[in-house]
């Protein structure tokens, strides 16, 4: 379990490839220094494609890879869902929130909060957000990423821990947003085509040297109940994937936080030049959402033939590795290694921008705009920190580490998604009603959680999310205060989108009927 001499050269020459074209894609113009909209935004100038590429690799990160696929090799197919619906999620987001969002020219979700609200929801939902940012995305990334590389070389999970997060804070501390961004199109052109490559290897030993296609085939007859897509009662894996949950259920709640309300994911599109530009980042990000399963999960499923004795799922995809030859192993590991630290560059700018611009900024002393973009620098890498001191106590325990991910944040996705669906579109939803949903769903999460254990998270989750709605619409109602002051006003915006992308909304529609109607 070791990188040969070739490997390592590949590897190292993408680790000063990416550093040398982040700095030279982030420079400023001489006399011109970097303001917060610079740093945190872009300055308002991501292009469609930079805008998809980069929603793309901030979401495909260690837990999606080694996560994923370790789902894969447990549950198999059905896992695929969160990547198939989260297409259509995005369709959604780009045609009703984002013109919303971008009509109200916000940084951060929070912000949006206290626009619609009050100071308070905006300070209580960026506290949370830089809690779960930390201590569970944070330290999720860099703990699957550093058992991948402690897989493949044998280097300490701590050395491991190390690395990328010094390589993510020297590609993306001094250039912030359009520095990630800007790379992110190099990271995902590198983990589609190292991600295919390893699929395509694995596939090709499983069908005995006849292609891809012939070893899919081979996998599908040999394993037949990893391609059960709705899984039934009776399957050891219900409790993660609850059948119909994941078309109807709790699963679009999931989504509709992830990539709608999550400014991680959605800092992107609000850094675009208009909304056209964003929405055709979206359609472009939602098509790659389609691919993402022969990348992260099929190998997962390939790995039950090829590595039937492993001791924890999560080694599926690094073990697989090894099978590479050599030179191409090294292409491949530097585009899991890309995949991880874009995600890390990605979550600590997010990191810096909610605590910089909701919570530091908003106390309202005057400061300088380089302030604030020193300031968003050592947020950065003090996060880092922590989750790098916290990761092993944390998730060092779990076999799953993505479903640990999903069900941990299950708990507060619920009560997020009533907030802001209310918020945007009930004109009369006061902000005690919003708090009541947002500080609600932990309350009535943890209470199934400790009452009904046998109930689905997902179930849990969609469960949750109508009590939520309806306890805001009621504390709401008895305020009885009509329509609130700062209530977004629907019929200045419009939410008509182009032709291109109504008709890649029914294509994409299409072929997951398809998919599912496959391997229902």
């Amino acid at each position: 379990m070791s990188l040969s001499t070739l490997d390592i050269v590949v590897f190292v020459s993408y680790v000063v490839a990416l550093i040398a074209i982040a700095y030279l894609v982030s420079r400023e113009k001489k006399g011109h220094e970097k303001d917060s909209k610079d740093y945190f935004l872009a300055g308002n100038s991501l292009p469609w494609w930079a805008i998809g590429a980069s929603l793309i690799a901030a979401n495909i990160s260690a837990e999606q890879i080694i996560g994923m696929s370790g789902s894969g090799y447990k549950i198999g197919l059905a896992i695929a869902s969160y990547e198939w619906m989260a297409a259509i999620t995005l369709i959604i987001v780009g045609k009703y929130f984002l013109p919303i969002f971008l009509e109200r020219k916000i940084y951060t979700m929070p912000q949006f909060l206290e626009q619609r609200f009050d100071h308070r929801v905006r300070t209580i939902m960026a506290v949370f957000w830089l809690g779960v940012y930390v201590f569970v995305n944070l330290t999720a990334i860099l703990w699957l990423g550093a058992l991948a590389i402690n897989t493949i070389t044998g280097v300490d999970m701590m050395y491991g821990m190390i690395f990328l997060g010094l390589f993510s804070v020297a590609y993306s501390l001094y250039g912030g947003l359009k520095a990630v961004a800007f790379t992110d199109i190099i990271q995902v052109v590198l983990l589609i085509f190292g991600g295919l490559f390893l699929s395509y290897i694995a596939l090709d030993l499983i069908g005995q040297g006849q292609g891809a296609i012939q070893g899919f085939k081979s996998l599908m007859d040999q394993a037949p109940s990893k391609f059960d897509m709705i899984l039934t009662e009776d399957n050891p894996y219900y409790v993660d994937l609850p059948g119909l949950s994941v078309l109807v259920g709790g699963m679009w709640i999931m989504n509709l936080s992830y990539w709608g309300f999550n400014q991680y994911i959605i800092q992107r599109t609000l850094a675009a030049k208009d909304v056209g530009e964003a929405q055709k980042g979206i359609v472009f990000a939602a098509f790659l959402k389609l691919l993402m399963p022969i990348i992260v999960v099929v190998p997962g499923i390939a790995a039950v033939l090829l590595l039937p004795d492993l001791g924890r799922a999560d080694q599926a995809y690094p073990e697989l590795m090894n099978l590479m030859p050599s030179g191409l192993k090294g292409l491949v590991f530097a585009a899991l290694v890309a995949a991880i630290v874009s995600s890390l560059a990605s979550m600590t700018n997010s990191v810096a921008t909610i605590f910089t611009m909701d919570l530091y900024k908003n106390d309202n002393k005057p400061r300088s705009e380089e302030h604030y973009v020193k300031i968003g620098r050592i947020v950065s890498f003090t996060a880092l920190l922590i989750a790098m001191l916290v990761a092993k106590p944390l998730l060092g325990q779990f076999d799953q580490a993505f479903q640990y991910v999903q069900e941990f944040t299950g708990f507060f996705t619920p009560g997020i998604v009533a907030l802001f669906l209310l918020g945007m579109f009930w004109k009369k939803t006061t902000a005690n009603g919003g708090l009541s949903a947002a500080l609600g769903s932990a309350v009535l999460s943890f209470v199934f959680w400790m009452f009904w254990p046998e109930l689905p998270f997902m179930d849990r989750v969609g469960l949750v999310f109508v009590l939520c709605m309806l306890l805001a619409i009621v504390v709401s109602a008895i305020e009885n205060k009509g329509h609130h002051e700062n209530a977004v006003d629907l019929n200045g915006i419009t939410f008509s989108t182009s032709s291109s992308f109504n008709y890649a909304g029914v294509a994409i529609s299409l072929i997951l009927i398809g998919f599912y109607t496959t391997w229902w």
